[in-house]
């Protein structure tokens, strides 16, 4: 139980000194102190307001890597407080054979400035970790989702609904670099239970992924183009990059449109209006139309297009 009590005493300790702004919330109301609320905490790490309140009362004895892991994020740890966390709660750090979704607070520091640009950060298996609002606006929000949902590679082999469309070639590209990624984690962290499910799971629910899997495909992340079809904002053609920290072997994907095209107009569009949908008084406000001297590339939103729904990655 005293173990119990250093976490709550810890957790309550991080969550005063991490203001709203380096936590990327706003700052508005009154506050009785400049740290984080329970609520913004729970918002953050996608956990129930009733249950930091059992970790910080030290009533909530065994929380998992998981839960360990979303808090180290949100509340912007170091490696040394990351560990020491994980050593309160009765938990192993991950190792050099574990995958690790630690973000340095440098790589945070340097996202928060990157406001304007849609990005995602990934885990060595392409778990999504983090995003940020126009993110968020772009493929919608995915705080909802859980476990494998957050997973680009289980998401595009298993077909669930995605905002993004391929051509032929830029599938065949992203699923060689996917599936590339997949296997050099494998040797990275060999002893990571979850890596060695998911792998297994991938190949019994796709035969394409097996068959990818096994005749040892490679391939690499590289700039390409990538079709968005939003509800609201219409048809977005952007460049996606793929960027690696070193020493932290996550992936940073942003999303950007050349200056004055119709994409970027429709960027700086939802970088307003948000992840809600666009609405005056309860009616569905069109966005402006495409320029009709811009046409789409022919075939770039005809081909491999699934159920535009829900929000994904790819």
């Amino acid at each position: 139980m005293n173990e119990s009590r250093e976490l709550g005493r810890a957790l309550r300790g991080w969550r005063d000194r991490t203001t709203p702004a380096e936590a990327g919330l706003p700052a508005g109301g009154v506050r009785r102190a400049a740290g984080l609320r329970r609520e913004e905490l729970a918002q953050l790490a996608c956990l129930s307001v009733d249950y930091i309140v059992r970790l910080e009362q030290g009533r909530a004895t065994s929380p998992s890597p998981q839960v360990l892991s979303a808090l180290a994020r949100a509340l912007r740890l170091s490696a040394a407080e990351r560990e020491h966390l994980y050593l309160l709660a009765g938990q192993t750090a991950p190792g050099p054979g574990q995958l690790s979704a630690h973000i340095p607070p440098g790589v945070r520091r340097l996202l928060d400035q990157l406001d304007g640009t849609p990005l995602s950060v990934h885990d060595a298996a392409w778990n999504l970790i983090l995003w940020n609002p126009l993110w968020a606006a772009l493929f919608g929000d995915a705080s909802a989702q859980r476990g494998r949902e957050r997973n680009v590679a289980w998401r595009h082999f298993t077909d669930l609904p995605s905002r993004v469309s391929h051509t032929p070639a830029q599938e065949a590209r992203f699923e060689a670099a996917v599936v590339a990624d997949l296997r050099a984690a494998t040797a990275r962290y060999p002893t990571d239970a979850g890596l060695r499910s998911l792998i297994k799971d991938l190949r019994d629910n796709s035969t394409h992924f097996a068959h990818l899997w096994n005749t040892g495909i490679v391939g690499v992340h590289d700039t390409d183009t990538k079709t968005v079809h939003h509800p609201d904002a219409g048809t977005l053609t952007l460049d996606c990059d793929v960027l690696t920290t070193p020493g932290s072997d996550l992936r940073i994907v942003a999303y950007t449109a050349a200056p004055g095209s119709d994409a970027s107009t429709r960027l700086r569009l939802l970088s307003v209006i948000g992840a809600q949908p666009i609405t005056e008084n309860n009616t569905p406000v069109q966005p402006p139309p495409a320029p009709p001297t811009m046409p789409w590339p022919a075939g770039r939103h005809t081909h491999h297009q699934r159920q535009l729904a829900d929000p994904a990655s790819g």
